[in-house]
């Protein structure tokens, strides 16, 4: 697949075939994601991979309670109104367990921090940098013909996982992904669409004055 196909057809599944995916592709995604740039030169990221379905409730249940304590089963009510975001997260938020559970694979990125200090920006460097490693994955999953769900933990719901899977104490997840082949006919959900000409800034010319919009951009000078 061409690279700028895979681009735009990447998008997050929630709903997956019952066919299993071999885990040489799993380790050629991971790859993909270990030729992230690294913060520090030294690619310090691991990567916990589930497949068999008690290792992924092991993993999973903290996810699994936070759906069934946040009443998304009633999605109508939580999002009625129906704008492209709301219909996201109508779709979305039910299938934040189930997205992750009937999955194929679940891969869980690590990195070497054990706490995330955002002062100063540079400062969440480690934390910038595993997230190239998951776009790549994300992208390398795309070319291989699969789809992934993504999900954030919550609030101390990271650290909990990671204590359940014997990771050492001096690492963090960002997310829980998951791999597999997408269900055909699953809905695919809406984009807000933007080009470049309508998101590039350009420091305005000389005869422009302070406190006027930018009438390419849009943009307050």
């Amino acid at each position: 697949m061409e690279f700028y196909e895979v681009v735009k057809k990447r998008r997050t599944t929630r709903e997956w075939q019952n066919k299993d995916v071999p885990l040489d592709v799993i380790k050629r995604i991971i790859d993909a994601g270990l030729a992230a740039p690294s913060n520090n030169h030294l690619r310090e990221w691991e990567f916990v991979v589930l497949h068999d379905p008690e290792e992924k409730d092991n993993a999973l249940g903290l996810v699994k309670a936070w759906t069934a304590e946040h009443g998304l089963s009633d999605p109508d009510r939580l999002f009625p109104v129906g704008t492209i975001q709301q219909r996201m997260y109508k779709y979305a938020m039910p299938r934040q367990y189930s997205m992750l559970r009937s999955a194929p694979y679940v891969i869980i990125p690590l990195f070497k921090a054990n706490r995330l200090n955002c002062e100063y920006v540079n400062q969440l460097n480690a934390f910038a940098s595993i997230w190239c490693v998951v776009e790549n994955i994300f992208l390398a999953a795309t070319a291989e013909g699969l789809g992934y769900s993504m999900r954030i933990p919550v609030g101390t719901e990271g650290e909990s996982v990671c204590k359940a899977l014997g990771v050492p104490g001096d690492y963090m997840m960002p997310c829980y992904i998951g791999i597999g082949y997408p269900a055909e006919g699953a809905p695919s959900i809406e984009q807000h669409a933007y080009t470049a000409d309508q998101k590039i800034h350009v420091t305005p010319p000389p005869s422009w004055h302070r406190g006027q919009p930018n009438s390419c951009m849009g943009w307050v000078c």
